[in-house]
């Protein structure tokens, strides 16, 4: 029994002297790491390093604490332009887009749709295809040639042609000194600005 007592004190004396050669030993990096600083104004950063950082910061909350070559924030810009250049090198590997229509191709279909302005994008692909060439509809839709079409009228014009046609209805409440309220409605035509109709009651009803 007395052997089993023995046994566990020198083990918890030899954790206890671990732990205190353990923060001496942190104590002496701590400070060689101090005048490291004070030495070297700018200490050489391998891209290695970076990226051991970088991921610290991520996954270390302390991190902050031990830092001494660099500040916080420097950790924290290598980790943005990381990001920055993984997103740039996904944008420039991508694939290229659908091939380019050959110029031949394009005239074709614009000559047949020239020729027949009422053919529309189905019976112009079809005729393409008779020939041996495969496109798409949407590249058919896209080269033909459109008729052009008359420009619509302003909205000042319209006004001048429809301005004999056009009246204007209003519905509005007109208090009284009783304390009343009367419903007034009232047509006006534009052309003349002249009532064409007018009607006030106490009480509105679908009929009055």
């Amino acid at each position: 029994m007395t052997s089993i007592v023995r046994a566990l004190v020198a083990f918890g004396v030899s954790l206890f002297r671990s732990r205190i050669s353990l923060q001496m030993e942190l104590l002496g990096l701590r400070h060689q790491l101090m005048i490291y600083q004070r030495s070297i104004r700018q200490p050489q950063v391998r891209p290695i390093d970076r990226i051991a950082w970088s991921r610290l910061s991520r996954g270390w909350s302390r991190w902050r604490e031990v830092l001494v070559f660099v500040q916080p924030a420097t950790v924290l810009a290598w980790q943005r332009r990381r990001f920055r250049d993984y997103w740039a090198r996904l944008s420039r590997t991508r694939r290229p887009g659908r091939l380019a229509i050959p110029k031949e191709v394009q005239a074709l279909i614009r000559g047949i749709s020239a020729a027949n302005p009422r053919w529309g994008a189905s019976r112009i692909l079809g005729e393409v295809r008779k020939l041996g060439i495969v496109v798409a509809k949407s590249t058919v839709e896209k080269y033909r040639v459109r008729p052009r079409r008359a420009p619509s009228p302003a909205w000042r014009t319209f006004l001048k042609i429809h301005a004999t046609e056009l009246v204007t209805l209003d519905f509005f409440t007109v208090p009284t000194v009783g304390f009343k309220v009367l419903f007034v409605l009232m047509i006006l035509a534009h052309a003349r600005r002249k009532v064409v109709h007018f009607n006030v009651t106490e009480h509105s009803t679908a009929h009055r």
